[in-house]
């Protein structure tokens, strides 16, 4: 739910806001422009065929009916329906930095949506968490990407948890038009390959990971009580065990590779920001490689 914000909050927003129209307008339009330019084919007419014509656009029916072969015509599709999936369980409430990993992922969808709205692309947006916290159609404008700009900063999820693939499912359910689709998570959720699958073969899926060093690594401080984000469990860890690190870190890299994996298998691009550096190399590297599928 969207709380009441304070004037810190909307100071804050209003700060964010200017950065990420720069990024967007200085930074980011080139490189979006070009990427994200109508992807898809819109019927237009149907006319007469003429030799030379791609027999597999031949219009069957009116074909038959008018005894004299006819073909359909097509042109690009100028906008881009964009829409950003953006994970607000729990776990992204973390950080060794000074910046959560929902911080990072707020940021980086917003950059998406500045730079859609200067290129007249539609957007929409969804939150989730183990269920789908908040959904905004697709529309376009300055008063539409300012109230993403406010969900996304804002916004307090009701469930701590992480469903990937519902939210996947979801969208598969609402969206019939082909659309670019970015889902932002740091991915602890690992059952979603299925419908992303699915997902993959009508829409353009990218994939952007938040990560933090010490998910893979405790810091030697000794015992110390930790307590799980999403499911409220604590137990008491001993830092300095080698051992523990060391399977810690084994479970993350495991992770990590069936991740990039079973994703390069569905061809569905990956990239990997961090907590604590600069994202946008890596979103402009993103944007350059989608741009050559």
């Amino acid at each position: 739910m969207a709380d009441k914000l304070s004037s810190e909050d909307l100071k804050a927003i209003r700060r964010i806001h200017i950065y990420l129209e720069h990024l967007a307008t200085d930074v980011l339009a080139g490189i979006y422009r070009s990427t994200f330019k109508g992807r898809g084919m819109e019927f237009e007419e149907v006319r007469n065929y003429v030799p030379g014509d791609d027999i597999r656009t031949i219009d069957w029916n009116v074909t038959a009916r008018m005894n004299h072969p006819f073909v359909k015509n097509f042109r690009e599709e100028r906008e881009s329906t964009i829409i950003l999936m953006v994970d607000v369980s729990a776990s992204l409430q973390f950080s060794h930095s000074n910046r959560f990993k929902s911080q990072i992922l707020a940021e980086i969808a917003g950059a998406i949506a500045f730079s859609a709205i200067k290129n007249q692309d539609n957007i929409s947006l969804i939150l989730f968490s183990d269920q789908i916290e908040k959904y905004l159609p697709a529309s376009k404008g300055t008063r539409h990407v300012l109230r993403i700009i406010r969900d996304l900063m804002a916004f307090r999820p009701t469930s701590r948890g992480t469903h990937i693939a519902n939210a996947l499912a979801f969208l598969g359910t609402i969206q019939k038009k082909r659309a670019v689709v970015f889902l932002l998570s740091d991915f602890l959720d690992e059952h979603f390959f299925h419908e992303a699958a699915i997902l993959s073969k009508k829409h353009d899926l990218i994939c952007i990971k938040v990560s933090d060093p010490l998910e893979s690594h405790f810091p030697n401080i000794g015992l110390a009580r930790f307590e799980d984000l999403e499911t409220g469990e604590r137990e008491l860890i001993d830092t300095s065990d080698i051992a523990l690190n060391k399977n810690m870190e084994l479970e993350a890299s495991r992770r990590n590779q069936k991740l990039a994996k079973q994703l390069a298998e569905l061809k569905i691009p990956l990239t990997e920001v961090r907590t604590g550096q600069d994202y946008l190399p890596a979103l402009k590297k993103l944007f350059q490689k989608h741009k050559h599928k």
